[in-house]
């Protein structure tokens, strides 16, 4: 995708692939900032700060990691102590594991000289791979939109929830990949962008890659996306996740629930745009059994903002001595899911679809 006009990933080796390099998501939209990621430690920092989010990119940015881990000390020991780091680094997202874990299998038959070249090839095989995968579910989310425009015959209104934009990936995004497929494709749409708190993801993140994109959209409050659905101003939703279980419920950012009800009360399609990757085949029931992260109060007490002087300022929301939880994530149930977009087509969410799923 483009920032200003000039294409961009949202990670990429540096040229003399010493380092990666990476787009500090902590400081958009008010500024754009890359860093160079020299060590796994750099790579596990930006993890759990969140400078990369997102399940595709934490786990891109994960193989990268152990990638540059193998650069400095390549035993059994190493590549051990590696991994455990890097899965330590956030919980929820089970990309993470899957990235960290494919390194891990990739390596462990490699005698130790071997390990480091063969590492950062495969983390660029991994980053490439990202990219495919979100542009096929680009193509087929965007047959969605396209259907829904030529029943309609009109602009499709789309409403999404936290940043599963080119930002969450390495390109493309997962549940905005629909939205750029048929945007550039000329299908007439508009983006209801959920503000998305504690973080703002959505006000920050989707809206800022949105208008360098080009597309139409209009940010909202969380709590405005019934009272849009009740006048008929949604057509349909489409969120990213960060697990989904074999029975496909599915894990994504704290609101996410909230909307499903919502979408389902007024006969909105609820789509979930995902890689396969995402699908955690060891879990059954997403509320009883996916750990939800909760993070520091301070995402809820404080907020970040651009003054009227230029500077970006954090000032407290909440009245000195008011306590806050801050859980990350939710989970909504298979029942409430329309359909989950993959890069190999879309499925129902039920037991039944994900197990052809699994074996097609």
């Amino acid at each position: 995708m483009k920032i200003n006009g000039k294409p961009y990933r949202t990670i990429w080796p540096t040229a003399d692939n010493a380092a990666v390099e990476i787009i500090d998501q902590t400081r958009l939209p008010h500024e754009f900032i890359t860093l160079r990621l020299n060590t796994m430690r750099d790579a596990e920092r930006a993890i759990r700060d969140m400078q990369v989010r997102g399940a595709p990119l934490i786990g891109v940015t994960a193989a990268y990691g152990v990638a540059l881990s193998m650069r400095d000390h390549a035993s059994d020991a190493a590549l051990a102590a590696t991994c455990s780091v890097l899965l330590a680094a956030r919980p929820t997202a089970v990309n993470l594991r899957w990235g960290v874990e494919r390194m891990r299998a990739f390596l462990a038959p490699l005698a130790a000289s071997e390990r480091a070249d063969a590492a950062w090839q495969e983390a660029a095989r991994i980053a490439d791979e990202d990219v495919a995968i979100n542009a096929a579910i680009g193509q087929h989310g965007s047959e969605i939109i396209r259907a829904i425009h030529q029943k309609k015959g009109d602009t499709v209104n789309v409403l999404t929830h936290c940043n599963a934009g080119w930002l969450a990936t390495v390109d493309w995004g997962t549940a905005l990949a629909p939205v750029y497929t048929a945007f550039d494709a000329g299908v007439p749409l508009h983006v209801w962008v959920d503000e998305t708190r504690p973080r703002n993801q959505g006000a920050s993140l989707t809206a800022w890659e949105l208008g360098q994109h080009g597309v139409p959209h209009t940010v909202i409050v969380d709590n405005a996306g019934g009272h849009l659905m009740q006048h008929g101003r949604v057509d349909m939703a489409i969120v990213g996740c960060d697990r989904v279980t074999a029975r496909g419920d599915v894990c994504n950012k704290i609101g996410t629930y909230l909307k499903a009800l919502a979408a389902h009360d007024n006969g909105v399609p609820f789509y979930v745009a995902l890689p396969t990757p995402t699908i955690d085949w060891t879990l059954q029931d997403g509320v009883k059994e996916i750990p939800i992260e909760e993070r520091a109060a301070e995402e809820v007490t404080h907020i970040a903002g651009l003054c009227d002087d230029g500077q970006v300022r954090t000032v407290q929301l909440t009245p000195q001595g008011s306590h806050a939880a801050n859980y990350g994530f939710d989970v909504t149930p298979a029942r409430l899911v329309t359909g989950l977009i993959t890069e190999r087509g879309v499925v129902a969410a039920n037991a039944e679809a994900m197990c052809a799923l699994a074996n097609g």
